[in-house]
């Protein structure tokens, strides 16, 4: 297995993934972002999972591409079919997804963080795209993501030199949301995660997504995909109970309809 599930829910609605690939830094192999494409598919499917967190281990979050792979497979190890479609499958994840970086985030590993839209980092962490080193460059999305939170001369230091930067450079840098004491990452990504679990799970699906559209459109166009959103909520039951429990002073009980 190159997923480790929590049997029980560390918190109501919230489901734990750790990487484990422990031999290899957890590098990211066709296989493990094949499970973990089906995993995220469950959770998706779960009405009972409203928020997901993914972590790694105290070494190492994630390593990046598996190098054996490509060293024996070549362009087919990052671009096959079966990768690729796994990768889209993690990208297009409707759910709150939050990242728990102790140890390395690098190449692969770092985009894959880039994907969640909360990052939490142990004071440990180190994030880097090292492809260069290798004679390439990000070839999981680093050299489109970075630029659209980083300013373009922090995008290529990271993308031209290789070099990593700490957690604390990468929360200064807007790369991490919560800088935490080394290996206190995962309890603090699931207390984040407990606390959106616990708000209307259709709003907040709406709300990721209207995030995300602000990266990939213009600001017009955003607004009103803002706009359609809202309507969406506006016809849920969950809407209805977040009024009546603001109205009447107390605690609103979401359930997803």
């Amino acid at each position: 297995m190159t997923l480790l599930i929590e049997t029980s829910e560390p918190t109501a609605g919230v489901r734990l993934i750790r990487l484990n690939r422990p031999s290899r830094l957890n590098a990211l192999s066709g296989d493990l972002l094949v499970e973990l494409a089906a995993e995220l598919g469950a959770c998706a499917s779960s009405s009972g999972v409203r928020a997901v967190v993914l972590a790694g281990d105290e070494r190492a979050f994630s390593a990046g591409a598996d190098v054996h792979e490509m060293a024996a497979a070549g362009i087919e190890a990052i671009y096959g079919a079966r990768r690729l479609d796994a990768w889209k499958s993690v990208d297009a994840f409707e759910k709150p997804l939050i990242a728990a970086v102790e140890g390395i985030a690098f190449g692969g590993g770092h985009e894959l963080v880039m994907l969640c839209d909360i990052v939490v980092a142990g004071a440990n962490a180190r994030f880097a795209q090292p492809e260069i080193d290798l004679g390439s460059l990000p070839g999981d999305g680093g050299t489109q993501r970075l630029p659209r939170s980083l300013s373009k001369a922090q995008a290529m230091r990271l993308v031209l030199t290789g070099e990593a930067i700490d957690a604390a450079t990468a929360e200064r840098w807007g790369l991490v949301s919560d800088l935490v004491a080394a290996g206190e990452a995962v309890h603090r990504a699931v207390e984040i995660a407990a606390r959106i679990a616990a708000k209307a799970p259709i709003a907040a699906r709406l709300a990721k997504q209207a995030v995300r559209t602000a990266y990939e459109t213009t600001l017009s166009a955003g607004l009103d995909a803002e706009r359609e959103q809202v309507r969406l909520s506006f016809q849920t039951t969950d809407h209805d109970e977040g009024v009546e429990a603001f109205m009447t002073k107390r605690k609103p009980n979401f359930q997803g309809h």
